[in-house]
């Protein structure tokens, strides 16, 4: 194939909303532990990919095997901005998922609102610990995409564990919404998180807007130290997704 054609279609892709551009071997790995549609996986032959596959993932091996094309790196370096540095890069076709399907997706458990976050890193981060603690979906709202290959690499690719979208409004739904926010109740042991919820996090320097906060139905915090103003937004979602998950003992 004209080595013009690979630097095209990945340049390509990262304009095309229906597919993902998917850069590193863990954001890879994550895609095809969680049935990804891959379409191709290009190498470096400078990679370490064997190396990572025998010491992190050898349940892998296989699809790997089977999709893996070593391009020379002077191509390989053209397919992406910043080289990743594990020397693999792929394309997969971006699940297609409405906000409201992701709202019915996992009705016991919560999801994760991200109100116009700019940080396509932050949301990444955000949507990893959500995969972690088996969130019901990340819905975004905002101009920015958490399929997004600098969201997906911060995420590790786990975009591909639970429903994730962008939306312009949240759709209607049976959900409780909490808001996470300094003025709200304190975190407690005695806190309990409804399964069936919308958890709302806003941008680390401005928080959430006042139409979320008249939306929801109460308002939580989490204690700091006094003269510490804010967490990292990962941090927080980790903080109250993990109450969720131990305190509440999922309960509906």
């Amino acid at each position: 194939m004209n080595d013009q054609v690979y630097i095209d279609r990945f340049r390509g892709a990262r304009q095309d909303p229906k597919l993902v551009v998917l850069e590193g071997f863990h954001a890879i790995k994550h895609a095809i532990r969680f049935k990804a549609e891959l379409l191709e996986i290009l190498g470096s032959p400078k990679s370490d990919i064997e190396q990572l596959i025998a010491s992190h993932a050898p349940d892998i091996s296989e699809v790997i095997a089977n999709k893996l094309e070593v391009v020379s790196p002077v191509i390989f370096d053209q397919l992406s901005p910043i080289t990743p540095p594990t020397g693999v890069i792929a394309l997969a076709r971006r699940p297609r998922i409405t906000p409201d399907q992701l709202m019915n997706h996992s009705p016991n458990a919560p999801v994760i609102l991200l109100e116009n976050l700019r940080n396509l890193l932050n949301i990444g981060a955000a949507i990893r610990v959500a995969a972690a603690a088996e969130a019901g979906g990340v819905l975004t709202t905002g101009t920015q995409d958490p399929w997004h290959p600098a969201a997906t690499i911060a995420a590790a690719g786990l975009q591909f564990a639970l429903p994730v979208t962008r939306t312009d409004a949240v759709p209607a739904s049976n959900r409780v919404m909490i808001a996470v926010d300094p003025l709200g109740q304190p975190l407690g042991q005695n806190t309990t998180f409804p399964s069936h919820s919308i958890i709302a996090f806003g941008a680390e320097r401005v928080g959430l807007s006042e139409k979320i906060l008249k939306q929801s139905d109460y308002h939580i915090s989490i204690p700091m130290a006094p003269g510490v103003s804010s967490l990292n937004l990962a941090t927080a979602v980790s903080v109250i997704l993990y109450s969720w998950k131990l305190t509440s003992d999922h309960q509906s």
